[in-house]
């Protein structure tokens, strides 16, 4: 009998437990220590971002840039509401009201094409939420934040090594996030970065991060003690954390390289079954580099992919539903609103099903899943 194929592993990449030792070595495990530091200097330089702050967790990089965008109520946010609870929440917890619209049929990313048109009086921010790695429209979207004096930010919590027009998400808007979660491309269990790209937000924000106090000049020695002086909370990442994430930041190419990889096969034994229109396979635009964060199908109906989720696991494979968008749940419903209708949105949150996907998942692994995709949609057709 075939071994059951999880649908995430966290993995380890080569030297995780030796920075930790190193860590502890160093005598200090609270925020901003040596590992932190290393850790933003390495994704400052690697995309080009003036400040990056370490961060407890993507959400909490969110709830950052949402007090940085100084919203609260009466402010609108528009942003998909294909995408998790987090990228409302931050905004929801200030007063803010988020504004859903629809996403792009071939991307599920947020439709740049209705972004200018929701934009109202009350609006303070854009979130693109660049899906599975891969790219928002950028370039539009940066011209209706322009045009409308508003900030744009970046929910790059899958997009860490994926980039647009050669640049790294996260680096592109005010302001980006990532999530380095274990079901992230790049992991430490529970972490994140916030990416401030307006110089002008980079002090701030290192207040609103150690509680909302000065201490980050006190360390450079430009105040003789540090007291409270914002609206700021914990938001730091932890010295072990941080040692475990610059072993992962370090071999990050090498960890998106195995899963494009791993993506290329799944899209050459399914390319078959979506040139008969059987399903749908992941779409990434010319200017989109994707890192093959998720890879995913779409079912013709919502039935037909919860049968072929059930087909799935009765051969030992785990495969997973993805978002209930925002604006159909108890929350979305009671704090936000739609921009009109969301079909896509409907009918991506109903058919989508993503497929195993993590470091280590082999080429047999592949192969195996991908057949037995084929004999479901073979028991299909001859029904």
């Amino acid at each position: 009998m075939s071994d059951p194929i999880p649908f995430n592993r966290p993995a380890i990449s080569g030297n995780e437990l030796g920075y930790i030792e190193e860590a502890i070595a160093l005598g200090q495990l609270s925020a901003d220590g040596a590992f932190t530091r290393r850790c933003e200097a390495l994704l400052q330089e690697r995309g080009g971002i003036p400040r990056v702050l370490m961060t407890a967790s993507g959400t909490a990089a969110l709830e950052m840039a949402a007090l940085l965008c100084d919203v609260g109520p009466g402010d609108e946010v528009i942003m998909p509401s294909f995408t998790f609870v987090s990228t409302a929440s931050a905004f929801v917890r200030n007063g803010a009201t988020p504004v859903f619209v629809d996403v792009r049929d071939d991307t599920l990313n947020l439709d740049e094409r209705l972004v200018a048109e929701a934009v109202t009086p009350n609006t303070r921010a854009i979130v693109a939420v660049h899906y599975a790695g891969v790219a928002c429209e950028m370039d539009a979207l940066a011209e209706a934040a322009s045009n409308a004096h508003i900030r744009l930010i970046e929910d790059a919590a899958h997009g860490i090594d994926a980039t647009y027009r050669g640049r790294e998400l996260g680096s592109l808007g005010d302001l980006g996030i990532y999530s380095f979660h274990e079901t992230k491309n790049v992991i430490c269990g529970e972490g994140g970065a916030l990416c401030i790209n307006d110089p002008a937000l980079v002090e701030r924000a290192e207040i609103l991060r150690d509680k909302g106090t000065n201490r980050q000049k006190f360390l450079r020695g430009e105040v003789d003690k540090y007291s409270w002086v914002d609206l700021g909370s914990s938001f730091g990442a932890g010295e072990i954390p941080c040692a475990f994430l610059f072993a992962q930041l370090e071999a990050a190419a090498n960890l998106t390289r195995d899963r494009r990889a791993r993506a290329h096969g799944y899209r050459e034994r399914l390319a078959p079954l979506e040139a008969a229109g059987l399903l749908r396979l992941p779409f990434a635009p010319p200017a989109a580099r994707d890192n093959a964060h998720a890879f995913f199908v779409r079912a013709r109906s919502g039935d037909e992919r919860d049968a072929l989720m059930a087909w799935l696991r009765a051969a030992k494979i785990s495969s997973v539903s993805h978002y209930v968008p925002l604006h159909s749940s108890v929350m979305g419903e009671k704090v936000g609103r739609p921009f009109g209708e969301l079909p896509v949105t409907d009918a991506a949150a109903a058919c989508l099903l993503r497929l195993p996907m993590f470091p280590g998942l082999t080429e047999a692994q592949v192969d195996r899943v991908s057949d037995e995709i084929a004999r479901f949609y073979a028991r299909v057709s001859d029904r």
